[in-house]
């Protein structure tokens, strides 16, 4: 396990998508309860948040389940009642959305300004994400693929996509989210970087089976100025 500055270089239990495992914002980090303990401290240095551990729906993939911005998280109807008690334990605000399309991390990008969906969400999902999140809603797509979420990792200060976003897309992209997008990989060729990244404003978790270009990359995304 490696950690320099704001940024930490590891797996969990060997599995170096450490993004599936984890949603977090400038307040806070939610970390799957299958994530040992003994990261726990390291997370919390690498974010300057506090790490809370918890499952939803019973699993511990909260990076593909959970969305929302430092205003508001919004959770999928299948949570269980008494992880939702989690979340009111430690005041964190959160609205419960009833959709289909339950696997709200992969399926959205969210800041504190604008949300894009995945195409295959309707309008009452957008008018829920307006109201709730207090952002500007669109639809879009990465790659030509609609589940944009997974595509890619973002703080205020840029945006790391999948490498094959189209030069439209990435326009779209940079005129909605007002964000500088930069194109990679992570886990040694995975365009899925939102399974190898956790990251906030404050820094970023990276899978250990990343190179050093690929780490290299994302700090420039993430961490520059």
């Amino acid at each position: 396990m490696q950690k320099r500055q704001k940024i930490l270089v590891t797996n969990f239990n060997s599995n170096p998508n450490v993004g599936l495992y984890g949603f977090a914002t400038s307040k806070y980090c939610l970390i799957g309860r299958e994530v040992p303990e003994k990261f726990y401290k390291s997370i919390s240095e690498a974010l300057d948040v506090k790490v809370i551990p918890m499952t939803i729906a019973g699993t511990s993939l909260l990076g593909v389940l959970l969305n929302g911005n430092n205003k508001c998280l919004i959770v999928p109807k299948i949570a269980f009642s008494q992880e939702l008690e989690i979340l009111d334990k430690h005041k964190i605000k959160y609205k419960v959305m009833d959709t289909k399309l339950t696997c709200l991390g992969n399926n959205m990008i969210c800041t504190d300004d604008a949300c894009i969906l995945s195409n295959e969400y309707g309008e009452r999902d957008l008018k829920f994400i307006k109201d709730n999140l207090k952002v500007k809603t669109y639809k879009a797509r990465i790659a030509r693929l609609n589940n944009l979420g997974s595509l890619a990792v973002h703080n205020k200060r840029g945006i790391l996509c999948h490498h094959e976003i189209l030069e439209d897309e990435a326009d779209e992209l940079t005129k909605i989210l007002k964000l500088n997008i930069t194109t990679g990989t992570v886990n040694m060729g995975n365009p899925f970087v939102g399974s190898g990244i956790l990251c906030n404003d404050k820094g970023f978790v990276i899978g250990d089976m990343s190179g050093g270009p690929e780490i290299m990359n994302a700090e420039e995304a993430l961490m520059k100025k």
